[in-house]
């Protein structure tokens, strides 16, 4: 394997970074976006309780937060928990901004590696045909040695590009369609918190209470 990457030139030295890069963006991704540790199996009702009997003090809200996305998504309801409920909707959508971007984190360069991996191949191939034109043009066309050297290189360096862009590309929409599943369910969970601090009777009876209020009349 040593010999035939050795084989492709100067030109593999470029993809070879590249498909470390993406590995290692790959384990990474693999390891943070466990479904453990973003969605934490009952984690959504057991906030849900807490929100219920009042059971929320700062240090639940500081390790809510920095457990994992959806406990940082439900923290940043809590922390709003009295006010009316188009403010606790929008600190969740602006919390679940930052959440998706941190889950996002890296799948940019994983994608511009699937792009430039065959353009990068074709650079190492391009390479190849031009020392292959060099050598056949210095020496004849008597040794074929020579063109078997450049064709050789310009093959080498395609198949190489191609093998780091495919699977840097399946992973890229892997990882993304992971996320979108992921944001979906913390949606959901954010959703029933917001109903539960909101619409519950405890909730809805001082707004009821004040809307039933007579209105003093207005001086005439």
């Amino acid at each position: 394997m040593l010999e035939i990457l050795m084989a492709g030139g100067w030109a593999m030295v470029p993809i070879l970074i590249c498909s470390a890069v993406a590995l290692a963006i790959v384990l990474e991704r693999c390891w943070t976006l466990r479904r453990r540790s973003v969605l934490p199996p009952g984690l959504g009702e057991e906030v849900r309780e807490w929100a219920r009997t009042g059971q929320l003090n700062p240090a639940h809200l500081e390790v809510l937060t920095n457990g994992s996305p959806l406990g940082e998504l439900l923290a940043s309801a809590l922390t709003v928990r009295n006010q009316p409920r188009d403010i606790i909707k929008e600190r969740i959508e602006d919390t679940g901004r930052h959440v998706i971007h941190r889950m996002e984190r890296y799948l940019n360069t994983l994608g511009t590696i699937a792009l430039i991996g065959p353009l990068l191949g074709l650079f190492g191939t391009v390479i190849g045909l031009i020392r292959m034109f060099m050598e056949v043009m210095a020496g004849g066309i008597g040794d074929p040695a020579k063109m078997a050297g450049g064709i050789g290189e310009a093959l080498i360096c395609t198949a190489s590009g191609l093998t780091v862009a495919i699977p840097a590309y399946v992973l890229h929409r892997y990882f993304r369609s992971r996320v979108a599943g992921y944001c979906v369910e913390m949606e959901k969970q954010a959703t029933a918190l917001l109903d539960d601090l909101t619409l519950t009777p405890a909730a809805v009876a001082p707004r009821a209470r004040r809307a039933a209020a007579p209105t003093a009349p207005r001086a005439g």
